[in-house]
């Protein structure tokens, strides 16, 4: 071969290379826009939101969170998600002005693109971080959902980024609303101070005569309700301890139920037992089961709702933030009850009056008796959840098979609501005025806060 063919053929060879290497790089260009055309679709995926809610919940049991700040944890992070998907739906509207100091959260760039059900569970963990103590799990449990996302979903890069952003700062948007909502501040309040000399007043209870939790709880701030005592119930029985008499006969009542247990009722009072710390001491040992929140057993009815009718995401988001912002006001209305009257609980009154050795079957929470809390978030959960999925919703509750408990079916939230209830009876942790009153005054939050929020565009929530 001459010079001149070598150099010859030399220059094509470049020129092939070159015309590969642009046809690779147009390749690679084009598989990099190669994105799912139905991306949007398929990123509104209830599932991603729904084991997105699971994991907060096992870090707030793994966390073991007191009930009422359980609630609070589930509220704003559920909020934080509701306002950074409602952009996408027409038909509903946001809790700006509805909801207590929540001003417009901020609002998507126009003319761009975004996936606002990315958004909405990126709002939700990040939120989520700053409730919870074991920051790891979420963190984890966040790279490894994006990453499945990222595969399943494969959203163009721009928009994944857009909507990570967004729901930054709907995230941001939302925790500085709650630092404003008197919760920090409660962490430096006085304790609950004991009142030895007056039998009538609740004390620490067996095993581990915890101080009474969260006694301020009524000074954080309500969401929808305009005061902590809007819907203060009955008070509970004068006490006195002489036979005959009315509270005599209520303390009676728990201490024979209790003594003469029915197998039916040992099963409702533990299934609806809800506590998320339960001691237990053997000679010097102690170990603790732990357990969900009342609050997070209703989260997890939510769940089971929202999957049996297939609500799509919107709607699951809806429901939960619905339901958190309930077993919100809830819990404040019904902790502003218990430490105003903060009565003796019966374990107290039955050890010290009439029997010694006689044991709750559940374990005392460290907190007075008047009114029984599962009672009160019960009745406004149930409420919630039948405004969104019908009276005679009937469902099989497992979400604690988990935890060693068989599941029980109902016909409807209300019937579950009212077998929380008298489940507090069943386990000997509170007198019958406590279910009753608390019932009641449940009922008078979830009412009042379905007539006063409104999340659709073409109705208004109203109950009958």
């Amino acid at each position: 071969m001459n010079s001149e063919t070598f150099h010859k053929n030399k220059k094509m060879r470049i020129v092939t290379l070159g015309i590969l290497t642009i046809a690779m790089i147009f390749m690679m260009g084009c598989q990099t826009n190669n994105y799912n055309p139905n991306f949007q679709q398929d990123a509104a995926n209830a599932d991603y939101f729904h084991r997105s809610m699971k994991k907060l919940t096992d870090v707030i049991v793994h966390d073991i969170i007191s009930p009422p700040v359980a609630a609070r944890d589930y509220a704003y992070p559920s909020i934080a998600a509701y306002e950074a998907l409602v952009p996408a739906y027409a038909t509903h509207r946001s809790y700006a002005g509805q909801l207590t100091g929540l001003e417009p959260a901020p609002q998507p760039e126009a003319g761009k693109e975004y996936c606002f059900p990315l958004a909405s569970i990126h709002a939700f963990l990040k939120t989520s971080e700053s409730f919870i103590f074991d920051l790891p799990q979420i963190e984890d449990f966040r790279r490894d959902l994006y990453l499945e996302i990222d595969s399943i979903v494969n959203m163009p890069k721009d928009v994944r980024e857009r909507s990570i952003e967004y729901g930054e700062k709907i995230a941001k948007h939302i925790l500085d609303w709650s630092k404003k909502d008197n919760y920090a501040e409660s962490r430096s309040f006085s304790k609950y101070e004991v009142p030895f000399d007056e039998p009538g007043r609740w004390k620490p209870t067996p095993p581990d005569f915890m101080d009474g939790i969260e006694p301020h709880w009524n000074k954080i701030r309500p969401f929808v309700l305009k005061k902590a005592d809007m819907f203060a119930p009955k008070p509970p029985t004068k006490f006195d301890t002489n036979k005959g008499s009315q509270f005599y006969k209520e303390t009676m009542e728990v201490y024979d139920v209790v003594k003469n247990a029915k197998p039916e009722y040992i099963e409702i009072a533990k299934f609806w037992d809800c506590n998320p710390f339960v001691s237990t001491h053997k000679g010097h040992m102690m170990f603790a089961t732990k357990k969900i929140s009342p609050g997070g057993h209703w989260i997890g009815i939510t769940q089971l709702a929202a999957k049996k009718t297939n609500s799509n995401m919107m709607e699951a988001v809806e429901a939960y933030s619905l339901v958190s912002i309930a077993l919100m006001d809830a819990f404040i209305s019904c902790w502003d009850e218990k430490y105003r009257s903060a009565l003796v609980r019966p374990e107290t009154v039955i050890n010290t009056f009439i029997d010694e050795e006689w044991k709750p079957l559940l374990q005392t929470p460290p907190f007075p008796e008047h009114t029984s809390g599962h009672s009160v978030i019960s009745a406004a959960s149930a409420l919630t959840l039948t405004k969104l999925y019908g009276d005679n919703f009937a469902y099989t509750d497992d979400v604690e098979v988990e935890y060693g408990l068989k599941a029980r079916s109902f016909t409807s939230f209300v019937q579950a609501s009212e077998e929380a209830a008298v489940s507090r009876l069943y386990g000997g942790i509170h007198y019958r005025p406590a279910i009753d009153y608390g019932v009641e005054q449940g009922k008078n939050v979830g009412k009042y806060i379905m007539e006063n929020v409104t999340t659709r565009t073409n109705e208004k929530m109203s109950m009958k």
